[in-house]
């Protein structure tokens, strides 16, 4: 009787472990502890053509919005009016898409991504996000199951914009804001593949170093820093994560040949403190003569911030 109890209890138990596992299935660990790989082996790609008219000198205009993760309460106040205000200069000032650089989610809870939903689906331009750290606290299938409801062509967490003349390279973090060899040789390969087109880069954050504000935070793996940056097209990184105050640091540089721009936090700011916090959001307006400008709007205030502009020139392909 004893041994039949027995038996029963083992063979509840495996059941037991067999739903859980289905139920986990695609969490953000595997059985060793570590973050499993984004599957990089199949290439998803957007085409953009020629969006603006002949006589329009803009080739394109896009806007950018930094991290969200409030905390402790799932609210986005300041993501839902910088929705709005986006909305808005795109009535003068066409607006062709719209970047997320990561961290919506605090920790990627569901109750985070729902109230994020509610303002993500107002953008009238389509909307381009990638993972941060944060949607690295859950999982992968969870934050494509939201991606597709701000964006129903996002299949990957990782993909290409490419237009004639630059393109895009959106690359989220393989685990928290790092990247695996597989993670950097898959932009390694987009970026040589799309040479010579001026490519504009994508990260929740930038290698450590880049921004000595905080210089132990951002990406370590070597092949990234050491192959992907030294390539001659690569022209443009875009990040967040350091959720840095514009106004007490250096925002956006130029090292090498590589511009690096810095996307403030819409929900909170941690650097250099959390006393001071303006929510802010950045427009990038790309010229048919090449010529770049980096604009910045403080959420919920006309006209943009002067203060924070910056400029460069990209060699576009002809």
């Amino acid at each position: 009787m004893i041994q039949s109890l027995k038996l029963v209890i083992i063979l509840l138990a495996i059941v037991l472990s067999g739903c859980k596992n289905n139920t986990n299935k695609g969490n953000a660990t595997d059985d060793t502890g570590n973050t499993p790989e984004i599957n990089h082996s199949v290439l998803s790609e957007f085409s953009l053509t020629r969006l603006h008219a002949e006589n329009d000198t803009t080739l394109l205009r896009i806007a950018i919005l930094g991290d969200g993760e409030p905390k402790p309460l799932a609210e986005f106040p300041n993501m839902d009016a910088a929705v709005e205000q986006v909305n808005a200069l795109a009535q003068t000032h066409p607006i062709d898409f719209v970047i997320g650089v990561g961290d919506i989610a605090h920790k990627g809870t569901e109750i985070q991504y729902e109230a994020a939903t509610q303002a993500l689906k107002k953008l009238k331009a389509p909307f381009y996000p990638i993972m941060g750290n944060e949607e690295h606290g859950n999982t992968v299938d969870r934050y494509l199951h939201y991606a597709q409801k701000w964006n129903s062509k996002i299949v990957s967490p990782s993909y290409v914009i490419n237009h004639d003349n630059l393109a895009f390279v959106f690359a989220s973090p393989d685990h928290g804001r790092d990247f695996k060899d597989s993670g950097a040789r898959w932009i390694l390969e987009q970026v040589q593949r799309l040479a010579p087109k001026p490519i504009v880069l994508v990260v929740h954050g930038a290698q450590k170093g880049v921004y000595p504000e905080n210089p132990d935070k951002g990406i370590s793996n070597q092949l990234f820093i050491e192959g992907v940056i030294s390539q001659a097209n690569l022209a443009v990184v875009i990040s967040g994560d350091l959720h840095m105050d514009m106004d007490r640091v250096i925002h956006s540089k130029k090292i090498g040949h590589v511009h690096y721009l810095h996307i403030p936090a819409l929900e909170r700011t941690k650097i250099p403190d959390e006393t001071n916090h303006t929510p802010k959001f950045r427009v990038m307006t790309i010229a048919k003569n090449g010529s770049v400008t980096i604009d910045t709007y403080a959420v919920g205030e006309p006209g943009l911030r002067e203060e924070h502009a910056y400029s460069f020139t990209l060699s576009l392909q002809e």
